[in-house]
């Protein structure tokens, strides 16, 4: 996974924590896409100042993501969840009960809904 990526997903799911300078660069630099140097320029420091306070956020978001696990958890839930669509899938496929299949679209409604 692309590491600018993998921030941006961490970000989101963790990046309460964080202070609100790492939250909003991080948020710039990951999500908003401007380099270091506009960000400084934006904000009146050093870009070395501004990769700083990346660097320690982005640090404090693996740390926190090693931990508590959540994001890992999310995805290991959607791989789960997808696996089970594509079970039902096929029991659809093979059932020719309009019966079960109203109620096999009714449960793949419901698990997307969840992915």
């Amino acid at each position: 996974m692309d590491k600018k990526i993998e921030i941006s997903m961490l970000w989101q799911i963790y990046g309460e924590l964080l202070t609100e300078k790492q939250k909003e660069y991080i948020d710039y630099y990951c999500n908003e896409d401007l380099s270091l140097a506009e960000i400084a320029q934006n904000d009146g420091i050093t870009r070395q100042g501004v990769r700083d306070i990346i660097k320690k956020g982005e640090k404090k978001l693996f740390e926190y993501e090693e931990k508590l696990l959540f994001m890992k958890k999310t995805m290991n839930q959607e791989k789960q969840i997808e696996n089970i669509l594509a079970q039902l899938n096929k029991i659809h496929e093979d059932s020719s009960d309009e019966k079960v299949n109203n109620i096999l679209e009714e449960v793949k409604k419901e698990l997307n809904c969840l992915v």
